[in-house]
């Protein structure tokens, strides 16, 4: 039975079953469950963000960097747009529709320069063609938005394209590289109705999908699967015991009378040579042998 189960077949299976359950346990549950709790978070920040009046930038993100626990608040800022260091965010689709998004940046007066999210803009000629937008006004003005955290480089480098300059994600880092304006490590997404938004930016809907019960799901597959390979073990072993266990009742129940004695030649009857001819015997008289015949 150990040969059995050290055979290749068994021993491969147990391995696979074993990295299987242990990407299960370590990746792919946490993954899931790392992607619900992050929506959960942003989801109370969001309530709880329009459950408060707006409040100044400076008591959130005084140097610029909105604390992680932070993001979504609505805050208001004064100062003056720079359109001339404006950028586009390219290949970001709105409600499924191919579009441009505008980010100019904003001077606060006596305070740092945010990137602004002004909105979005539909792209023209099947989504490659930047179209015509209202500029950013240049008079000083009061805006409201929510505070956002910055996305991080985008692998592509910025590029400039159709007389803009564009990047791939929301990072201020690469805005300032392509622009050379001195930008805030946090970006401020522009409510509707404030001054220079264009077609504002959805708020996210207030789901988190079904990433908790994926995360359960692979927990639960990561149990199963080393269970089923020790069920599949113990039916082996248990069908293993039951084929021994009836051949030693067919051993025990078998007849046990001594085999037939072999069958010996009358003492009457005559001798028989080859071919079961009968043999003679040379002494005899001429009178016997006729009688043997």
């Amino acid at each position: 039975m150990r040969k059995t189960f050290l055979s290749p077949g068994w021993v491969i299976a147990a391995i696979l079953i074993a990295l299987f359950s242990y990407f299960a346990f370590t990746f792919l549950a946490p993954w899931q469950l790392g992607k619900n709790e992050r929506l959960v978070e942003r989801n109370e920040h969001i309530v709880e963000a329009f459950e408060h009046d707006p409040v100044p930038y400076s008591s959130v993100a005084p140097g610029g960097a909105v604390p992680p626990e932070d993001e979504w608040t609505r805050v208001t800022m004064t100062g003056h747009y720079l359109p001339e260091d404006e950028v586009l965010l390219r290949l970001r689709p709105v409600d499924k529709t191919p579009a441009f998004q505008v980010l100019t940046p904003f001077a606060v007066d006596g305070g740092p320069t945010f990137l602004v999210n002004r909105g979005w803009v539909p792209a023209a000629d099947g989504g490659t063609t930047v179209p015509d937008f209202a500029p950013a006004p240049t008079n000083q003005v009061t805006i409201t938005g929510m505070l956002r955290l910055d996305e991080g480089p985008h692998p592509s480098a910025p590029v400039t394209d159709q007389g803009h300059a564009m990047i791939y994600s929301i990072s201020t880092d690469q805005a300032s590289e392509i622009t050379g304006a001195d930008l805030a490590p946090s970006y401020l997404q522009l409510a509707a109705g404030e001054p220079g938004v264009l077609e504002a930016i959805p708020l996210p809907m207030l789901e988190t999908g079904n990433h908790l019960s994926y995360g359960l799901q692979w927990i639960a597959f990561g149990i199963m699967a080393p269970a089923g390979l020790i069920y599949f073990l113990w039916a082996e072993v248990r069908e293993r015991r039951r084929f021994r266990q009836e051949q030693e009742e067919l051993l025990a129940d078998a007849p046990t009378s001594a085999p037939p004695e072999p069958a010996t030649a009358s003492p009457s009857a005559p001798a028989r040579g080859r071919y079961g001819r009968t043999k003679r015997n040379p002494w005899a008289s001429a009178y016997d042998r006729e009688q043997e015949r």
